[in-house]
């Protein structure tokens, strides 16, 4: 028997990162003794973890610098400068809301400074184009402090592509203050001062419905208003693993996340990965910690089967082992995997 299994999760958060669940997967067809080879493509959705997923699979160097965190604090950040130029930004890393205690969390004060500031330092170590990666912040300023360390300007004409891992507008009931508020420490007199702060941005107004818009407390709106491409997190993660080639060459992609619900769907990277799989005619398996009936909506976007994991923290790996040695063999003895009934 010949061929691969294409490991390609997310990260089961708070429990494996992706790069572990990649490795348990493939330490369980290993174990299958069947022929076939495993091959490890961690995967991200856009938000934390993208630069490690992209790090994992293409290399890179770290670099670091001193920017503001969400409270105006120094803070040392990192970014990822990958081969051939590209650099990958996380908001998270430079205003993210674990940079915050509980008690600290104040969306009226925080300002997206410090990012703007960690962008300009890769630009000025050579960047010839910029990932900017958007999720886990812990500002609803519409990206006010971003503009103002740029200076207002798209930074110095390099390419910014944005990953945005959600598809929120900027205002509104799914806005940046409705939606995110409350999970960032806004009562709900503040996130109304919110919505009023932003729906005031006018340069920001043509940009208000953009998918993505209201991603990491309108940063999403922020960084179109600079000039930068808005893009769903799983498809510019995929895009810069060279995805559809790898998936292409296997007999089976195996992906997954902690929790496949109805989010699971809406730009998450079993949905990125199970479009790209039906379009190539390759099967795809989706793991959960936890599989909600929600979740099978990923069938109509081309996953061939979605299955549960044990639902015990303390197995989640020895699960994605147990799950790697079952298909591996189900995939020997049957030539491939049928597609569930959904």
């Amino acid at each position: 028997m010949t061929g691969t299994i294409l490991c390609a999760p997310d990260s089961l958060k708070g429990v494996l990162s992706a790069a572990a669940a990649a490795s348990a997967l493939a330490r369980g067809v290993a174990r299958s003794a069947v022929g076939l080879a495993a091959h490890e493509l961690p995967l991200a959705d856009g938000g934390e973890g993208t630069a490690d997923a992209l790090h994992a699979s293409l290399g890179g160097a770290w670099r670091t610098a001193v920017v503001s965190d969400p409270l105006g604090r120094p803070v040392e950040a990192r970014w990822l400068a990958l081969p051939g130029g590209r650099a990958v930004v996380e908001s998270a890393r430079a205003i993210g809301l674990p940079l915050l205690a509980e008690g600290e969390r104040d969306p009226l004060r925080a300002t997206s400074r410090g990012l703007g500031e960690l962008v300009l330092a890769a630009v000025r170590e050579g960047a010839s184009e910029l990932l900017v990666t958007l999720g886990g912040s812990a500002t609803v300023d519409g990206g006010a402090g971003l503009l103002e360390a740029l200076d207002g300007r798209a930074p110095l004409g390099v390419p910014v592509r944005v990953a945005c891992d959600v598809t929120n507008p900027l205002l509104g009931p799914r806005g940046a203050a409705r939606a995110f508020g409350p999970q960032k420490g806004a009562t709900p007199e503040v996130v109304e001062e919110l919505e009023r702060r932003l729906a005031a941005r006018s340069e920001l107004a043509q940009f208000a419905d953009l998918p993505g818009a209201g991603a990491a407390g309108g940063l999403g709106a922020a960084f179109a208003a600079l000039g930068a491409e808005l893009v769903p997190g799983s498809e510019l993660v995929l895009d810069a693993l060279d995805f559809a080639r790898r998936a292409g060459a296997a007999r089976l992609v195996v992906t997954g996340e902690g929790a496949v619900d109805a989010t699971s769907a809406e730009g998450k990277a079993p949905a990125g990965v199970a479009r790209a799989c039906a379009r190539l005619g390759v099967p795809c398996v989706v793991f959960g910690g936890r599989v909600e009936p929600a979740g099978r909506a990923l069938y109509a976007l081309g996953a061939t089967a979605i299955l549960p994991l044990s639902g015990r923290v303390e197995r989640a790996a020895d699960d994605l082992v147990d799950r790697g040695e079952a298909l591996a063999r189900l995939v020997t003895c049957l030539g491939g995997i049928e597609p569930d009934d959904g």
